[in-house]
């Protein structure tokens, strides 16, 4: 009879076991969550003044499912059960969604800073000839007076200001035109196209303020700003980034109590498990 009542007992510590591991692997995924969900925040605020900045946020879903009683399974000869019973196995990062909401315009006056009033991209040329994608419009003109970006990478798709430029007019369709000292009338440099998406969300970030296709983000299509859907350019500001220090800090602190909450239901299962196997 001893004996029969020690088999009992190990089998039942062992399901208790069982679900308490199971407590503990649910509650870490939940903790790898938050980690992550704090990650993308501090990135966030750390680009809370990069120009042309879009904010990520973390989507968060939930795994697979143990169940134990399908809903709707027999629970008699005449009856079902109502309700089923399944036990969830935590959760996992699935996406972090770039927000492309249109961050507030800076003036700034200097006549190469473009913004890109509503949906849409500069292209920039790669040195390999490349073209990649930016909201950030804080162009100049390099030593031989073409356009570039920071890096010193060309404006798609190559714009020449000649010498002697006293000022330059770029309008709301993209339309470049130089005024050059000794003459009257203005010099056309080109027009600046503006890239849209059909996803943009699908684009992949690259660094430094560029984007990159993707098969999710579809191909590039090229629009006179203003047209198509494609926002006007606005020249004399720069995009500021789209990110609310007051909606980061909320986030961050909400995920900091889901952390606790998980860490806190780790050190439970594990007071449990220590009750269980001190059973004799």
């Amino acid at each position: 009879m001893m004996k029969t009542v020690v088999v009992i007992i190990t089998l039942a510590n062992f399901s208790e076991v069982h679900s308490m591991m199971k407590a503990l692997s649910t509650a870490a995924s939940g903790m790898s969550a938050q980690e992550t969900y704090v990650s993308t925040i501090s990135n966030n605020i750390a680009n809370v003044n990069t120009v042309g900045f879009k904010r990520g946020r973390t989507e968060i879903d939930d795994l697979g499912y143990e169940t134990i009683q399908e809903p709707g399974a027999r629970s008699s000869s005449s009856t079902t059960y109502n309700v089923g019973t399944q036990i969830g196995s935590g959760a996992r990062v699935s996406a972090i969604r770039k927000e492309f909401t249109a961050g507030s315009p800076q003036i700034t006056n200097n006549p190469f800073d473009l913004m890109v009033n509503g949906e849409g991209f500069f292209g920039i040329i790669m040195p390999n000839g490349e073209l990649k994608f930016t909201r950030d419009g804080s162009f100049n003109v390099d030593a031989q007076g073409v356009l570039v970006n920071k890096q010193g990478y060309k404006i798609y798709p190559g714009f020449n200001f000649p010498p002697n430029t006293s000022s330059v007019m770029i309008a709301e369709n993209g339309k470049a035109e130089a005024f050059v000292k000794g003459q009257t009338e203005p010099t056309s440099v080109g027009q600046i196209p503006v890239f849209t998406f059909v996803n943009s969300v699908g684009l992949k970030s690259q660094g430094a303020n560029l984007y990159q296709v993707s098969l999710s983000s579809g191909q590039p299509v090229q629009s006179i700003a203003g047209e198509n859907n494609a926002g006007a350019i606005m020249q004399g500001a720069l995009e500021a980034s789209n990110v609310s220090p007051m909606t980061e800090m909320t986030d961050l602190i909400r995920a900091q109590r889901a952390y606790e909450m998980n860490s806190k239901v780790m050190g439970v299962a594990d007071q449990m498990m220590q009750t269980i196997n001190n059973i004799r």
